[in-house]
């Protein structure tokens, strides 16, 4: 099975490694732009022993380092190995391989007590630090590397901590596997207690070493039954259902380590094949002590096909996009040439709130016939009373729907006419309002997408949090983009890549948020890598920037001149930079929606062919105020109104409460 699996994928691996190694000018590079899908396992051995009473439980974080950024972004962490120093993870690596990038990874081993732990350097157990090409290269054999940085260790031992990073390329995903196993006679009793089993199963690679592709949960009883696995086909045999697979049955001591019961070898056809006929697999190198033979029966095994995104938009789901405009006052002035809601007269220079409305807008009102966003504010003081409000429509109407983004830009624009820029900075009150909108739509006809655009620290982090596990049970998706200079790290504590978001023991049924860092255009395109080093190298990094979403052609105020609020002259048409920055805004923002449609789907049981297409529905702007309603805002403007003396000891004491960020 192995020679045959080496063959099939050979010219895969051979096509992905770099030929030229050697300087050789005739030998073959691949073309520029070509990607393929890589799964890397992870293994350790012989870790150090940080334990007194037992061993270590080991967990590795993987992060990587975007092309042009000094900063390493958390990618996954593995599941933690309890007692165990040569731990298989069967967490992988997933991740899209491109021939032309040199792509950073890190590999961080720590001891934690469980996977909620945080980790420290206190806990460390080594690093590592290497470029997926290399990963690739090392071929099926896989890549070992010593562990650097370890902690000193309760046990002595002369062998070298490694890490091994083994890569394989993988098919389009096509089934998802349902597997539930049942044990017989798989564990001995300890006097009165009864025995503590689980399950691993192992796919082969091209080298006859078995991965691990899946742990199960721990399960009492001599004929337990344990927990469901649901799995892609490429994940578990790389959609070939005649791989060889290994199912082995551990068994947990009183100190903590695991022993094997009993092993057999299989196929995911024969899995198939033994449910369909309700029989037993009988394991080899079982325990002598025991009196039956531990065996293991397939209650369950299925294969069902995995929709795409594209199938879910081509039978009728529309996505409808919902803008959240922060408002509050430590954007600045709009009428200062600083402020990060600085309007530009002629359009040219759009401020980073404009940049991530058209970004984001422009990508996803292709997917909805009626093409309108809601758009809401927060943290400012409204007309006509000047209460302030977290959650408010932008255009001031009824009816937040803005129409396209050129009405959705109109409407932030004379927002900013009408209203006093306040604070503090709260996200709650609008998640729960467009995850109540969110909820009462109808299975699979609808999927939402809250982009919410901020300068600052949320001050509402409990209550956000609680908002965002409610929302995560509906179809509903979250993008926080962060503009100006803030410091925006607790907002990563949001998206759940690396560690599913929780409040209160409830943890998230998806990750449903996404945060962005968008400071600037050109920031952004150097943490992105989208700009070659040689033009980053040919600008004066020493310049003092003012304003860099508003350059005026590159130029920024000279040092020894005041700072007066004058606008320099304008460049006829958008730059360069502004365009190619909110191109790549958007591609990053929206990378997740996909996935994160089609999770919510399958959590809910929706498929393609269950979707029911709505009639073609036209949007009606709303009325405009009329003359009236003009003068009120007006009067709210001058002052003339909302200026009672309960109001302003009201204002008094809310103002003491918001914190200058």
């Amino acid at each position: 099975m192995a020679a045959a699996i080496k063959a099939a994928n050979r010219a895969k691996l051979a096509a992905i490694a770099v030929c030229n190694i050697n300087g050789r000018d005739d030998a073959w590079k691949p073309p520029t732009g070509i990607t393929s899908t890589i799964e890397i396992s992870i293994a350790c051995r012989n870790l150090v022993n940080v334990e007194i009473l037992s061993k270590s439980d080991p967990m590795c974080v993987v992060l990587y380092r975007p092309p042009g950024s000094k900063n390493w972004v958390p990618l996954m962490r593995t599941e933690v190995v309890d007692n165990d120093l040569n731990p298989d993870f069967a967490r992988k690596v997933i991740m899209v391989y491109r021939f032309d990038s040199a792509q950073k990874l890190r590999f961080e081993v720590y001891d934690v007590d469980s996977e909620d732990d945080k980790t420290s350097s206190e806990n460390s157990l080594g690093y590592v630090e290497t470029l997926l090409s290399h990963i690739v290269t090392a071929g099926e054999a896989g890549l070992t590397l010593e562990l650097i940085g370890v902690a000193l260790g309760m046990e002595g031992d002369e062998k070298p901590e490694t890490i091994i990073l083994t890569a394989e390329e993988l098919d389009s995903e096509k089934d998802e596997v349902f597997l539930k196993l049942a044990g017989i006679s798989c564990g001995t009793w300890t006097a009165c207690i009864p025995p503590k089993t689980m399950f691993a199963l192992s796919k082969i690679n091209e080298a006859g070493k078995y991965i691990m592709v899946h742990r199960s949960a721990w399960a009492r009883g001599s004929n337990p039954t344990w927990s469901p696995l649901r799995m892609s086909s490429r994940l578990l045999c790389n959609g070939d259902q005649d791989r060889e697979l290994k199912l082995e049955i551990f068994q947990k001591d009183f100190k903590g380590n695991s022993h094997s019961n009993g092993v057999c070898i299989t196929t995911l056809n024969k899995l198939l094949a033994h449910c369909d006929k309700q029989d037993s697999i009988e394991l080899s190198d079982t325990k002598p002590q025991l009196q039956d033979k531990s065996a293991i029966r397939v209650a369950a095994c299925t294969l069902t096909p995995i929709h795409t995104f594209v199938e879910y938009i081509q039978a009728g789901t529309q996505i409808h996009c919902c803008f959240a405009i922060d408002f509050t006052c430590s954007n600045g002035d709009p009428a200062d040439i600083l402020s990060l809601h600085f309007i530009s007269k002629t359009g040219n220079n759009p401020n980073p709130y404009e940049q991530a409305i058209e970004a984001v807008g422009t990508i996803l009102e292709d997917y909805n016939e009626v093409t309108s966003f809601p758009t809401y504010g927060f943290g400012a003081r409204i007309p006509p009373k000047g209460v302030i409000s977290y959650d408010f429509n932008v255009n001031l109407t009824e009816d937040p729907n803005c129409g396209t983004v050129p009405g959705v830009l109109e409407a932030y624009r004379h927002c900013l006419t009408q209203i006093q820029l306040y604070g503090p900075t709260n996200f709650a009150p609008i998640i729960k309002n467009v995850a109540t909108i969110a909820s009462n739509s109808k299975a699979g006809q609808d999927y939402y997408v809250l982009v919410i655009i901020t300068d600052g620290v949320i001050s509402d982090m409990a209550k956000t949090k609680k908002e965002i596990v409610a929302a995560s049970s509906f179809p509903l998706s979250i993008i926080i983009i962060g503009v100006g200079e803030a410091d925006f790290d607790a907002m990563e504590e949001l998206d759940g890549d690396a560690l599913r978001l929780s409040y209160n023991g409830k943890v998230a049924e998806r990750d449903i948020v996404q945060f962005v860092a968008y400071r600037s255009a050109r920031s952004w395109l150097a943490s992105t890598g989208e700009r070659t080093a040689n033009e980053l190298e040919n600008e004066d990094e020493d310049e003092p920037v003012v304003a860099q979403w508003d350059n005026y052609a590159g130029k920024a105020f000279d040092d020894d001149e005041p700072v007066t609020g004058e606008k320099p002259p304008e460049p006829v048409e958008e730059d360069k930079e502004t365009r190619l920055g909110k191109s790549a805004l958007g591609r990053e923002v929206l990378a997740e929606i996909p996935d994160q449609l089609t999770s919510y789907m399958k959590t809910k049981g929706i498929f393609p062919g269950t979707i029911v297409k709505r009639p073609r529905e036209v949007w009606v702007p709303p009325k405009k105020p009329d003359e009236e309603w003009d003068k009120v805002l007006e009067a709210a403007k001058n002052g003339e109104e909302g200026n009672d003396e309960d109001a302003d000891e009201d204002d008094d004491a809310v103002t003491e409460e918001v914190v200058d960020k």
